[in-house]
Formats: structure tokens, C-alpha cells, sequence
């Protein structure tokens, strides 16, 4: 009988077989705890289908799963979700293979009593190499000035790697639209307004080395990251929130950071 898994990896994907079959290959290799990875597609035509089916003659605990709740990462990852064991559960991308390395760290917060654990590109030696022209810079500004007007707790809100204790979804409603990863800032939002115990690691995102480009789009991203940066700012404020401790992760050592 196959040991439960420990950790679930999500990684929603749009044809991304080239990208796929680099970060499934690194992340079995890396990963030190019993896990399964679900790669979630939204049509049975996507070029990641084969890739998927070639890797699992090797590693068994990777498996497909067709989205059947609508577009979206919000709807991937719920799909996602209604398949898998694992206690903690993290959401992962296909193109981004510096983030794999974050993976052990993020597992020792969570052993540690954190609820949710982020990465972040923007402290602790966190930073970004390739990515939107437009994109990346963007983002920076958006979260430094989300940390210091906000009191937010992580200096890296929009990032969409997290990883979470999988009864989270049955505490916090999620609202964002199907852009992005909006739903993970109001993830990040809304776990702090429910006061839980929060995790950062610092990781070197590498952007889109390889397959298609990037579904940036300039005007509705900033349109819905703008809401739930409006959303924090006025909830933090109306709580009369204080800076909340988080735990950050750094290679070699653990310190509790009051940020």
C-alpha cells in the first residue's frame, strides 16, 4: 500500500510540456518527504498531457487532472485540490524552476507551526532574474509599497508560490477574479486578517527560460491586483493591524524575524 503523501504539489499548467518535463524531473529529485505532484490542465489537448504520461512510467505519484471548474488558476488549483492527500499543499508553476529549491524550506516552516509559508523575490537575498519588462519592475514597487502602507506581513504578497495547510480553503473565501495570480495575493491578505502563522522563504526566481510567452496583460492584472491591494490597505487599517511576526526560512538557519 502506497504511503499517504505528506506534501500535494499543484501545478496548473497551459501547454507547457517543455517547461514541464525540466521542473517535474528537478522537483522529484529534490522533494524529501512523501509527496505527489498533480499537474491540472484545462483541456485534453495541451501539450503537457504526453509529458505527463512519459514521466509517471518513473515516477508514479505524478498524475494528470483535466479542470473541469472553468478557467483560471483559482479553479486549477481547486481542482487540483479535490484529488489530492497531502497535509500541506503547495501551489507551484511549470516556469519557474529557482522556486523548486525553496521546497525543503518551506516544509521545515510548516513543521514549525506555520499555516501558510510564501516565497518571497523581494528580501533575505530574494530576487527575480528574467520576467516581463513591464511585470517585473511593476511588481517590486507594488509590494514594497503593500508591505510599508499596509503593515502586511510578507514582503512578497502577490507571490504566487505558497504553500498551506490544506483546511485553509474551508477558512478563507476566495473572491479574486481569473487573472493571474490574484488569488494568491488575497490569499496572503486574508490568512494575516484571520490571524495565522505566516512563513517566508527567500528564493532567485528564474522567469520563463524556456516554452511560450508570458499571459501578462497589462491592464486587467493591474485592475484586480490593484483591488486587493485596495482591500488590504483598507482592512489592515479598519483592524488597526500591527506588523505580525513571521517566520523566515534562511539556508542554515531559522530566525524569527519582527519585520
Amino acid at each position: 500500500m502506497a504511503k499517504k503523501p505528506k506534501l500535494s504539489i499543484l501545478i496548473p499548467v497551459k501547454n507547457e510540456g517543455v517547461n514541464l518535463r525540466i521542473i517535474l524531473k528537478i522537483t522529484s529529485v529534490i522533494v524529501n518527504v512523501p509527496y505527489e505532484i498533480l499537474v491540472i490542465y484545462d483541456s485534453s489537448d495541451d501539450d503537457s498531457i504526453p509529458v505527463i504520461k512519459e514521466i509517471q512510467k518513473l515516477y508514479p505519484q505524478i498524475k494528470g487532472v483535466l479542470n473541469k471548474l472553468g478557467k483560471g488558476v483559482l479553479n486549477a488549483v481547486k481542482a487540483g485540490l479535490s484529488e489530492s492527500n497531502g497535509e500541506y499543499v503547495l501551489i507551484m508553476v511549470a516556469d519557474d524552476i529557482g522556486t523548486v529549491m525553496a521546497i525543503e524550506h518551506m516544509v521545515s516552516l510548516m513543521e514549525k507551526g506555520c499555516d501558510l509559508v510564501s516565497c518571497t523575490r523581494y528580501a533575505y537575498g530574494g530576487r527575480v532574474l528574467g520576467g516581463s519588462m513591464i511585470g517585473k519592475p511593476l511588481s517590486k514597487i507594488a509590494n514594497k509599497l503593500f508591505y510599508w502602507i499596509s503593515c502586511a506581513a510578507l514582503t512578497d504578497s502577490t507571490m504566487g508560490i505558497k504553500m498551506f495547510r490544506r483546511d485553509i480553503f474551508d477558512k478563507i473565501t476566495l473572491e479574486a477574479k481569473p487573472v493571474g495570480f490574484a488569488f494568491a495575493f488575497e490569499l496572503a491578505i486574508k490568512a494575516q486578517l484571520n490571524g495565522m502563522n505566516l512563513g517566508e522563504v527567500p528564493v532567485v526566481s528564474l522567469n520563463r527560460l524556456y516554452g511560450r510567452k508570458s499571459s501578462f496583460a497589462f491592464g486587467p492584472w493591474v485592475r484586480e491586483y490593484s483591488k486587493w491591494f485596495l482591500f488590504g490597505v483598507r482592512h489592515y487599517n479598519k483592524m488597526r493591524m500591527t506588523r505580525k511576526n513571521v517566520i523566515v526560512k534562511i539556508p542554515q538557519r531559522i530566525s524569527m524575524e519582527r519585520k
